[in-house]
């Protein structure tokens, strides 16, 4: 049974951020038990999927959180304003997008590797679509 205390009734206005912050609480979690540790995601992605990567981060990505990845419809997406995010809970943003925001889910276009791959580069700061040589 549920003390009175404890169903206190929240505003319409209040539900969005409770389930935000719980789908939040979800991705980090699964992605937390993702057999792919922190560092490892560029290990057997080719050049040319680094490549493609890289072209669809500042295309697809690019036309909501801005062409230099320093937001406009989505939040902006640089190594400063990422700081405090880790790298799973990143990929899985990637990965399942956010739910009651404009991040639509990846997985249809990423796989597990891709997303990691994206998110490690986002906290180190994208590369540019043309790397010098």
């Amino acid at each position: 049974m549920t003390h009175p205390a404890c169903t206190i009734a929240r505003p319409a206005s209040m539900e969005r951020p409770v389930l935000r912050v719980r789908v939040a609480c979800s991705l980090v979690a699964a992605a937390l038990a993702t057999p792919l540790a922190f560092g490892q995601a560029s290990r057997g992605i080719s050049p040319e999927r680094t490549q493609q990567l890289v072209h669809m981060v500042r295309q697809d990505c690019g036309s909501c959180h801005g062409m230099q990845l320093t937001g406009g419809l989505g939040p902006a997406l640089t190594r400063e304003a990422l700081a405090n995010k880790p790298v799973p809970y990143l990929a899985a943003v990637i990965t399942h997008g956010l739910q009651g925001t404009p991040m639509p889910p990846w997985k249809a276009l990423l796989d597990e590797r891709d997303a990691y791959w994206i998110a490690e580069q986002l906290a180190l700061g994208f590369p540019t679509q043309n790397p010098k040589k």
